[in-house]
């Protein structure tokens, strides 16, 4: 580390160090930051470059997360929403099933932080969203049948216990 420059902190316990240097198999001058935290007697580094030299070593960090983001988003998509079932090859019905499921997954975390009361941004499990949402659907349907009252205490609490039931998340 001792050959890069420090450029600052990212937190607490995350240094950011910063090189440009020749990559050979880009065959080409690149810019390494390397952000190296220290959690007691752990140490851990993710080096990361870009092939602009120019840019700002705090800048890479927040693309390569926003990029995160967008790949676990896409993930999830894919995974749960069903973003590539679409099995039209017109532009008009690929564009509505990408806007459809991109759009439930913003409603679904829309709900995750009214659930959790709060406006900062979270990591939601999807698969846990889910299983809830169908074991909600599944006690609805049970609660209907035997023509219990969802407003009684007792009835209530078994809802509420029952509905994060096999979740990965609560």
């Amino acid at each position: 580390m001792n050959r890069f420059d420090h450029v600052g902190a990212l937190n607490d316990t995350t240094e950011v160090y910063t090189k440009a240097v020749y990559a050979s198999f880009l065959k080409r001058v690149i810019r390494v930051v390397m952000p190296r935290s220290t959690n007691g007697d752990k140490d851990g580094h993710a080096p990361l470059y870009s092939t602009d030299t120019e840019l700002d070593a705090m800048k890479l960090i927040a693309y390569y997360k926003s990029r995160f983001q967008i790949e676990f988003l896409s993930w999830d998509a894919k995974q749960y929403t069903g973003l590539t079932h679409c099995q039209s090859t017109r532009k008009e019905a690929i564009s509505l099933q990408v806007n459809a499921t991109l759009t439930a997954l913003n409603l679904l975390k829309a709900e995750d932080r009214k659930a959790k009361k709060t406006d900062k941004a979270t990591v939601i499990s999807i698969a846990s969203w889910k299983r809830r949402k169908r074991n909600q659907y599944l006690m609805n349907r049970l609660f209907g049948e035997l023509d219990l009252d969802q407003s009684c205490g007792k009835v209530a609490n078994i809802y509420e216990r029952y509905s994060d039931y096999s979740t990965i998340v609560a």
